[in-house]
């Protein structure tokens, strides 16, 4: 089973809790045991299992790229002034696994899944989601 959602950003930076959207999808197909693929659809975002208790994570994740990955000093910021956010993209990945126990996300109290802005503000973020049975 496979479903696209789309949300949109509203920041340059920042990560975005897209958890009951997939919870959803996964509780749509039935599927018992098995995995789920989440990909973002664009090369300067990505996706990023995180610890959801409060902001201060997902701003310190932020803050760490910022400071390994400034803005302005690529060859690309020539072309679209967002060489920034392709590395940024690319460090974090565009996709993400996560098993599937009795039906539900397999993740921990404290895990949820973020989609990361490096780009934003956009009207349309796709996120493909795409759910696998196990069939042993």
């Amino acid at each position: 089973m496979q479903q696209l959602f789309t949300i949109s950003t509203n920041v340059h930076e920042g990560l975005f809790d897209i958890t009951r959207q997939v919870e959803e999808i996964v509780r749509q197909s039935d599927i018992e045991q098995g995995l789920v693929s989440v990909y973002v659809q664009g090369a300067t975002a990505g996706i990023m299992i995180q610890e959801n208790w409060d902001d201060s994570v997902q701003n310190d994740v932020v803050t760490l790229l910022r400071k390994l990955i400034p803005h302005g000093v690529w060859e690309h910021d020539a072309q679209d002034n967002n060489g920034d956010s392709h590395l940024k993209a690319g460090l974090v990945g565009p996709s993400e696994m996560i098993p599937i126990i009795n039906g539900k996300l397999g993740l921990s109290t404290w895990q949820n899944i973020f989609l990361c802005e490096f780009d934003g503000p956009r009207d349309k973020r796709s996120v493909v989601v795409t759910v696998i049975k196990d069939h042993t």
